[in-house]
């Protein structure tokens, strides 16, 4: 089994070089343009991905979801970005079907109906910790008042 990892892990670089010398003598110029493209298009999914890696996980933070299925999502988005700018099809290949696959993502009513019930739980807590001392400013006084203007001013 090793062995056969092994050859396989061996062969992979002849078959890609063998299937690009055979679609260049085909389709030419076009082949060339066609991997600067898809390049350019993985470059750009490792920058996107990872501007919006934090957001992401913020996101899946405050909702209640699960942030490992956050960041299984961005590093295949990052592995399939890395595998688009490597020069060949059988990679392009494989790439396409790993941004095909979908994780599943986090139930969302059970996301807001754990997330309440967490608030709920986290202001029980907090009104039994804190016993019943008044207002935090204390020291403020509310009441009304009228400008009764001395003698001196009225001159």
């Amino acid at each position: 089994m090793r062995y056969l990892l092994g050859l396989i892990l061996l062969a992979f670089p002849f078959a890609e070089l063998f299937l690009l010398i055979s679609l260049a003598d085909a389709y030419g110029w076009w082949l060339l343009f066609y991997l600067v493209v898809v390049g350019f298009l993985g470059l750009q999914l490792i920058r996107g991905e990872k501007l919006l890696m934090t957001a992401k996980m913020m996101q899946s933070l405050t909702s209640g979801g699960n942030p490992v299925k956050t960041m299984i999502g961005s590093a295949r988005n990052m592995v399939a970005g890395v595998l688009l700018i490597i020069p060949g099809i059988i990679t392009d290949i494989i790439a396409v079907v790993l941004l095909l696959i979908p994780i599943k993502q986090f139930n969302q009513q059970n996301a807001n109906n754990t997330t309440s019930q967490n608030e709920q739980a986290f202001q029980q807590a907090q009104y039994q910790q804190q016993p019943n001392v008044g207002a935090a400013n204390d020291d403020v006084i509310e009441g009304e008042y009228k400008h009764v203007p001395d003698d001196h001013e009225k001159k």
